[in-house]
């Protein structure tokens, strides 16, 4: 399989080049990213654990799905595709984006834009991308986060905190 590009971005998000995943990551580039979280009836948050052949934060938990825009794809395709991919799931209702990040060493010097839709499962979930993925209860999620934040990926924490805020 060959090495994924990435489209190289500027703190404005603008593209000024590519580069492939490794070098991107090695490098700390800014680059794009998305991350969706998905809830339930109930108000619960599908969370993934990563998988231990992760490159960045193996075993950790994060976003229901959570991905790389590839070159030339926008943030609303990929959020899409990162569903589909990752969790098996169409969402029935457009995706609805809540906040953008900049990049920062929390990101992993991803911008980030980030999204929220409905679904209830099953998921059939990407063995290569995630260990395993459970609903847990909002306040749950937060009160984890507060004590045990080397759980989580560092973005998750960045998007909760905001997410929160809203």
């Amino acid at each position: 399989m060959s090495e994924e590009i990435f489209d190289v971005v500027n703190e404005r998000d603008e593209v000024i080049g590519r580069n492939t995943r490794a070098e991107v990551h090695r490098l700390g580039l800014q680059h794009r990213a998305v991350h969706v979280l998905v809830f339930n009836a109930r108000g619960e948050i599908f969370l993934q654990k990563r998988s231990m052949k992760k490159d960045c934060f193996p075993g950790a938990w994060d976003s229901s799905a959570a991905g790389h825009l590839d070159c030339g794809e926008d943030y609303d395709a990929c959020a899409v595709r990162e569903l589909r991919e990752e969790l098996g799931f169409e969402a029935s209702a457009p995706l609805r984006r809540l906040f953008k990040l900049p990049a920062t060493r929390e990101t992993g010097m991803e911008h980030v834009w980030v999204y929220r839709c409905e679904g209830e499962g099953p998921f059939t979930l990407h063995p290569e991308e995630i260990e395993r993925g459970e609903w847990f209860a909002p306040e749950y999620v937060t009160r984890w986060i507060e004590e045990r934040p080397q759980d989580f990926a560092s973005a998750l924490i960045v998007i909760w905190r905001k997410y929160l805020r809203l």
